[in-house]
């Protein structure tokens, strides 16, 4: 992967990303704008302006006029909006790069907020709401992050909650973008067959009058635990659905690699350690998997996985024990090998898309105002030894850091004491 980083006079960064054996270009515009950038009173508002994007300019006045035009080039185009983000792209045959580099700065820049199309949209995100809501594999993660960092934006959802949205208006719109929606917050990725010095001048003239205001800023995350926590939401489900939630560290610290290992040997592939266990040996899941989620200010490790509702009790158990053989033994070298091939090979599979590296390149320009190409970030993670991984198991898994959100037909009857509680916790019997 090759790149360059150009920063123009107004701070708007560009960075340009050759692909010329890809059949596509993509271009994406991100911003420094998620949920942790709202307050109580705004949560949900990053998300409903991703939607508002689309929903038409001066120049194309309705949402039919900027789809019927990304459409007819054969577009595949969206928008996401997370934590710390928000994203606007369209990918296209390289024929079409100008185009569709003016209409995403077009709507990234020109947004109509008409009252009427407010109130439609507000209908849609309510039902997108109450979708992931119906879904416990997705609901499970929002009661996990309540649980761990309760009334802050760190435990708010990106989707906010439905009495916000009803009560957005223009004004609501139009002083969060006036906040966030500025040059030195903004960055622009194209990947893909592009001439580089042509393609930044182009960028440069259609982004010549973003707002070069200040960028407002975002509250730092609170983290106090001294105790195991556990947060259970009745469901009538055939499958219980938890997730293991337990405090790392932020996007930058020197451990990320090792934790990146870590996470592979527990739980990344059908031959890491829970996967075996959980439903090779003991049979009593469908999926279960790891991932480690690092942001500007924290981190943490999550586990999930969907349960056989009558075995519950012996699949939180098995997976505390799998956490504990990381802190008392040593990974195999063999074992250790395997999961620094899946990471490489992986990394290396999931940048084939001129997509895939601008939303690579983005990401890390944002959260670590670095980019670090694949193989350097491959590299490293092959420096990790055993006793590293060991090292590392011994500093977070421990019952402080331990947190688990549960959805499934559980009715407790001592509103104080947790049927589970018992069982997380890092004192668990080895056995």
């Amino acid at each position: 992967m090759t790149f360059t980083k150009t920063i123009l006079k107004n701070g708007l960064r560009i960075i340009t990303i050759p692909m010329q054996d890809n059949p596509a270009v993509t271009v994406l515009v991100m911003v420094e704008a998620g949920s942790k950038y709202e307050t109580k009173e705004t949560n949900g508002i990053s998300h409903f302006l991703e939607h508002m994007i689309f929903k038409g300019t001066p120049r194309r006045p309705k949402a039919s006029d900027i789809a019927r035009e990304l459409d007819s080039l054969g577009s595949e185009y969206n928008a996401f909006t997370s934590e710390e983000y928000t994203g606007y792209y369209a990918k296209v045959d390289p024929r079409h790069i100008d185009t569709a580099l003016d209409i995403v700065s077009d709507m990234y820049q020109n947004p109509l907020f008409e009252a009427s199309e407010i109130e439609k949209e507000k209908g849609v995100i309510i039902e997108e709401i109450k979708m992931y809501k119906d879904l416990p594999q997705r609901e499970v993660h929002h009661v996990l992050g309540k649980l761990m960092h309760g009334d802050q934006p760190a435990g708010w959802t990106v989707l906010g909650p439905e009495e916000n949205i009803r009560s957005f208006n223009e004004k609501t719109f139009l002083d969060y973008r006036a906040k966030h929606y500025v040059a030195s917050s903004t960055i622009v990725i194209i990947a893909g067959q592009i001439k580089e010095k042509e393609i930044i001048k182009k960028v440069e003239k259609l982004f010549a009058k973003i707002p070069q205001d200040k960028k407002a800023g975002k509250l730092a995350v609170k983290e106090s635990q001294k105790n195991p926590q556990i947060a259970s939401v009745y469901k009538k489900t055939d499958q219980t659905h938890l997730a293991f939630g337990i405090r790392s560290f932020p996007v930058n610290d020197k451990r990320i690699p090792i934790m990146k290992v870590l996470s592979a040997v527990l739980g990344k592939g059908m031959s890491s350690r829970l996967f075996s266990r959980m439903r090779d040996e003991l049979g009593i899941c469908y999926y279960i998997h790891t991932s480690h989620s690092a942001y500007t200010d924290h981190g943490e490790l999550n586990i999930s996985a969907g349960l056989d509702t009558k075995r519950v009790e012996l699949g939180i158990k098995n997976i505390i024990i799998e956490l504990n053989r990381l802190k008392d033994e040593l990974v195999s070298e063999v074992e250790l090998k395997k999961a620094k091939d899946y990471i490489a090979g992986t990394s290396m599979l999931n940048l084939e898309t001129s997509d895939a590296q601008a939303d690579f390149a983005g990401h890390q320009e944002i959260l670590k105002r670095e980019i670090r190409k694949p193989e350097k970030i491959i590299e490293e993670m092959g420096k990790v030894t055993a006793k590293k991984i060991q090292k590392l198991a011994k500093e977070i898994f421990v019952n402080k850091n331990l947190n688990m959100a549960i959805i499934g037909p559980y009715k407790e009857k001592n509103k104080n004491k947790n049927r589970f509680d018992n069982l997380v916790t890092f004192d668990i019997l080895n056995k």
